[in-house]
């Protein structure tokens, strides 16, 4: 098995705006950058990635690639959604930051074992702020066996026909 999240990449329209949003808003702080001119295999490129560090080590990155386009779209909190490991004085934070920038603040919203409140980046990708409530210790020991049971669950219940 894998030791952690090293990092996970998205695409950004502009970084500035991006380091902005990560840093003002949400509280990472950007821990490195990367001009990149050429790939491994020698083509060359224009790019910038850009790291941004959690409290574990772990980072969030991004690349700005001027040259090639992206259709950034807004999305669907189940379609795409990047979800943080917050303390609540993290949300307060972040609620006020967002409020002096008319950024939309949803939430919270209590899903048993965690408190989520979402913010949009700029990108148009949806942020979580997940607060661990009382009931994340059972969830967590938990997990596996009963996420095995849902899944089953699940599965039973989506093969069978819609008007069951």
């Amino acid at each position: 098995m894998t030791n952690r999240l090293h990092h996970m990449a998205f695409r950004c329209r502009d970084t500035e705006e991006t380091r902005a949003f990560y840093e003002e808003v949400i509280g990472l702080e950007l821990a490195g950058a990367l001009a990149i001119e050429e790939t491994a295999t020698g083509r060359p490129v224009r790019l910038l990635h850009s790291f941004f560090r959690l409290r574990d080590g772990s980072m969030v990155a991004f690349f700005e690639v001027p040259d090639a386009p992206f259709d950034f779209r807004p999305q669907h909190d189940f379609d795409l959604h990047l979800a943080l490991d917050a303390e609540p004085r993290d949300v307060v934070r972040a609620n006020a930051a967002a409020a002096a920038r008319g950024i939309e603040v949803r939430g919270p919203s209590d899903h048993g074992f965690i408190r989520s409140t979402y913010y949009r980046d700029p990108n148009g990708y949806v942020v979580e702020l997940a607060v661990k409530t009382a009931g994340h210790g059972d969830f967590e020991r938990e997990g596996p066996a009963a996420a095995r049971r849902v899944l089953a669950e699940w599965n039973r219940r989506k093969a069978a026909p819609a008007d069951a």
